[in-house]
């Protein structure tokens, strides 16, 4: 690495940008290749500079690092790609896992390969997939979804966007929204299989199985601490549509809005509640309900 100028009237050679995944917690999972090539670039991009030095002094690894966070993206990543453009090689590392996901540093690979510069990934720990493996649910076909939104209400718009979603879902949670996100995925997604991981591959890990509303349970009596990786069953149906519905399906799912409104539940509301109990899309309930009643839809 360190590279420069080889032959004199020969362009000088790009940097490389290295994605190193580091340890999620323990600090001995870490690949021998990921070492190598944090102590043979010439600068190491952090999330937190802080953090990732323990990790450097535990390897004694004296690299210079520069900080590479979301409040300083723009102007770090200025500075990245034109250190590339000098023929230096630079590596990414996120607080913990693999850079890109979830962090600014899809925004910087993106930049690089638009520039013109080679990525190259090192792979390693990633706590999604880490959960995943040892949440006992189906692993063939999966969603990654990252961090939910903090609003309720676009948590909730979210969650409803995955409702059909045959494979197992993943997410990242914060604890102090831990409980609220449990008690949401239960209200949209039905009280499914899940598991929560807790300060995965640390001394205080983790890993409690059960249903959404159990897992709810347990932490409103006990305060969320860590970080958390939740693992939710998928879908238990494929997507049904109002032209795979029997006369008497579509009927029920007007009836069933039916006794909502006639409770003093608005249309809008009332579809949405049939379409979470009965797990069918909101759009096909309301196609339901226009043609038991023989209307015609308010957008045509």
């Amino acid at each position: 690495m360190r590279t420069g100028v080889s032959h004199l009237g020969e362009e000088k050679k790009k940097g490389t940008l290295y994605l190193c995944a580091t340890p999620i917690g323990n600090l001995e999972d870490i690949t021998i290749r990921v070492l190598k090539v944090l102590r043979e670039v010439d600068v190491i991009a952090a999330e937190d500079t802080r953090h990732t030095q323990k990790l450097l002094n535990r390897y004694r690894i004296r690299t210079p690092v520069t900080s590479f966070h979301q409040h300083n993206r723009v102007k770090k990543g200025e500075y990245i790609l034109k250190e590339l453009g000098e023929g230096k090689d630079v590596a990414l590392v996120t607080d913990a896992g693999t850079p890109g996901v979830s962090d600014p540093g899809e925004e910087l690979v993106d930049e690089a390969l638009a520039a013109g510069f080679k990525v190259v990934p090192l792979p390693g720990p990633s706590a999604c997939i880490t959960a995943l493996a040892v949440s006992g649910l189906p692993a063939g076909e999966f969603f990654f979804a990252g961090f939910l939104p903090a609003s309720r209400p676009a948590r909730l718009k979210k969650l409803e966007e995955l409702l059909e979603q045959r494979g197992t879902l993943i997410f990242y949670e914060a604890p102090h929204r831990l409980v609220q996100t449990l008690e949401d995925m239960r209200s949209v997604l039905g009280d499914r299989r899940a598991a929560v991981a807790r300060e995965l591959t640390k001394v205080h890990e983790e890993v409690v199985r059960g249903t959404l509303g159990e897992l709810a349970q347990r932490w409103r009596t006990e305060k969320p601490r860590g970080e958390f990786t939740l693992v939710v069953d998928g879908a238990p149906c494929p997507v049904r549509k109002t032209g795979d519905f029997t006369d008497a399906e579509i009927f029920e799912l007007a009836r069933l809005v039916g006794e909502l409104e006639a409770k003093g539940v608005e249309r809008k509301e009332a579809i949405r509640t049939v379409a979470r109990g009965c797990r069918v899309p909101r759009r096909e309930v309301y196609r339901a309900v226009l043609a038991a009643r023989g209307e015609k839809d308010a957008g045509e």
